[in-house]
């Protein structure tokens, strides 16, 4: 397999993977313009020359936009291998690139997001577990901060208080998200129409900085659903996941 650094040089021509190919489209134009304007601060996006296939997206730790505290590691925002390219080695080659980049760059060690039991867009806590990685620290809501230190004595990350306990004010649905998963420029507006159509009570909070973004009630800040107060979920909805889940919680 082959791979490809995407940089602001070559964004534009480049596909991103995890989303259709179309720069016209939303979701690429959003995930486009949030990776240029984080390559600066140190994000790393390395993907398979298959477009779509397998990627990984990391970035130094004090830029990271989750509510941690990890300075002099690099966090993982993302490692996926989709379909048929699972199995074939794909993630040990792209996690040993982002392990070999980061102590060239002097970093303490890896970090990155998973929970006891997989859930959709976070790590797999088998591999990580098979990777030598260990939970570092745990939010009430099942989200688990992981890390891999390069030396024994390297200091240990941890959430940030306002992630640790996940809980926002209000009634109702409320949404946090940011532009860092680009299906969030097409489904978030879906689900928003859906809920005033059905006088669901939802509110949708973008997170627009890494400031925000570090303060969020939530160590998941690219999806955080919270309903009454209390975390419900990191995956994304469409119309008609969003009624299920209401149907669900309001019994």
């Amino acid at each position: 397999m082959e791979y490809i650094r995407v940089t602001k040089e070559n964004i534009e021509k480049e596909h991103i993977c995890c989303a259709i190919s179309n720069n016209r489209d939303i979701q690429v134009a959003s995930k486009k313009a949030w990776l240029s304007e984080r390559f600066d601060e140190g994000l790393v996006f390395l993907k398979s020359t298959e477009r779509g296939k397998c990627f990984i997206e990391y970035i130094p730790a004090e830029n990271a936009w989750n509510p941690i505290d990890a300075d002099g590691y690099m966090y993982i925002d993302c490692l996926w291998v989709s379909g048929s390219f699972k199995g074939h080695g794909y993630s040990n080659d792209l996690l040993g690139e982002c392990i070999a980049d980061s102590k060239e760059k002097g970093r303490k060690g890896l970090c990155i997001l998973s929970s006891p039991k997989k859930k959709p867009f976070l790590a797999d806590p088998g591999y990580l577990k098979h990777k030598g990685f260990t939970v570092c620290d745990e939010a009430d809501n099942g989200i688990d901060l992981w890390y891999l230190p390069f030396s024994p004595d390297a200091t240990r990350p941890g959430f940030k208080e306002c992630a640790r306990h996940p809980r926002t004010d209000g009634d109702g649905f409320v949404l946090y998200y940011t532009h860092q998963c680009p299906f969030n420029a097409k489904y978030v507006p879906i689900v928003e129409q859906t809920a005033a159509e059905n006088g669901i009570k939802f509110r949708a909070v973008l997170l627009e900085t890494a400031a925000d973004a570090r303060n969020a009630p939530s160590p998941v800040t690219t999806y955080a659903l919270f309903y009454n107060g209390e975390y419900v979920t990191n995956e994304q909805m469409n119309d008609t996941k969003f009624l299920k889940l209401v149907s669900a919680v309001s019994k």
